[in-house]
């Protein structure tokens, strides 16, 4: 087992050095020269020879990239071009607020999809299967954007009952300790932050979640009707166990294999499509300041974003990894094998 994780550990290695040669790559290819976005239109060429000498731009390509993984393996991400703060201190002034929206919304898609999923198995063909089925369906299809300002118009702007945009009440914002409001409000026991960030966190996570949920459900009824259909459940049953138990513990958790897969995936897909509805929400997190850092070719903005988006990626994906070797014995005793 330690095998299994050391092998999926150093997997991580190879794949961030990938993706940071990719976005550093494309950064310098398709986009314009920040030089004179920086210094405006009428900079002149001297002052623009300049600033790309002082920003280490007029390098070769190749010592350019070595010189940032070498200042990223030291944690050192740069500097924005426009702020001309640590690129650390930007993404950490924003990303906890993606974040929160993220894991929201994937613990709403999770849950919901889940249950919606083994329902409309055990179910089968019946009104609830169809209800399951209709309910992805919608999810699918439903454009994040428009479900955003549905929500707000039905639950913020008919019912008023829930806010239609920002994190937190400006009024009720909790001393910044960790950059997540509802941990900052228990750390600091002020309960009524802490009623108010939740509030505020619900319209955009269900938006947000919904397409997830969707992906969730259809994949937890296929695998859940295979399962269903395996000798060792109609062994269950055949011993006289209880449904309830049929259901959650034989087929329910060898059902989850796959399913914790798409999960993961989700998850780093929530990351990459919250601008929507962080726009949407007026939620500050990380999405519009991504693009904007795009627009205006704030390389290493762009850069440290990417990799961290990449990090937190391939990290769910490994704790993925060992949640498969927790569910299927198997894979214990296949990587045991190998060594």
């Amino acid at each position: 087992m330690l095998k299994f994780i050391i092998k999926r550990v150093l997997m991580v290695i190879p794949v961030m050095i990938g993706v940071s040669i990719i976005v550093f790559s494309l950064m310098r290819v398709f986009s314009p020269d920040p030089a004179p976005i920086v210094l405006g239109q009428h900079a002149t060429q001297e002052a623009i020879t300049t600033w790309r000498m002082a920003n280490g731009l007029d390098k070769p390509v190749v010592v350019q990239y070595l010189t940032y993984l070498w200042g990223a393996l030291q944690g050192d991400l740069g500097v924005s071009y426009f702020s001309k703060a640590s690129v650390a201190k930007e993404i950490g002034a924003r990303f906890p607020a993606t974040i929160e929206l993220a894991i929201a919304a994937i613990i709403f898609a999770s849950i919901f999809g889940i249950l919606l999923g083994v329902v409309a198995a055990v179910k089968k063909n019946s009104i609830f299967d169809a209800a399951g089925s209709l309910i992805a369906l919608v999810g699918v299809s439903i454009p994040i954007f428009w479900l955003g300002i549905l929500l707000i118009m039905f639950f913020s702007g008919f019912l008023h009952l829930l806010p239609s945009g920002g994190r937190i009440n400006v009024l009720l914002e909790p001393a910044r300790v960790t950059g997540f409001y509802m941990v900052d409000a228990v750390i600091a026991g002020d309960w009524a932050a802490l009623k108010d960030a939740l509030l505020h966190l619900v319209l955009p996570s269900l938006a947000l979640g919904m397409y997830s949920m969707a992906i969730i459900t259809r994949m937890t009824r296929s695998s859940m009707l295979e399962s269903l259909g395996q000798e060792y459940v109609r062994t269950a049953r055949a011993k006289g166990l209880r449904e309830i138990k049929v259901v959650g513990k034989h087929a329910l958790r060898n059902s989850l294999i796959p399913v914790t897969t798409v999960i993961g995936l989700q998850f780093g897909a929530l990351l990459g499509g919250a601008l929507l509805t962080e726009s949407v929400f007026s939620w500050p997190g990380i999405g519009k300041f991504t693009v904007d850092s795009i627009l205006k070719s704030d390389f290493p903005v762009v850069q440290g974003i990417v990799l961290l988006v990449a990090l937190i990626f391939v990290t769910v994906n490994l704790v993925a990894d060992l949640v498969y070797a927790y569910l299927d014995p198997r894979i214990k005793y296949a990587s045991k094998k190998e060594g």
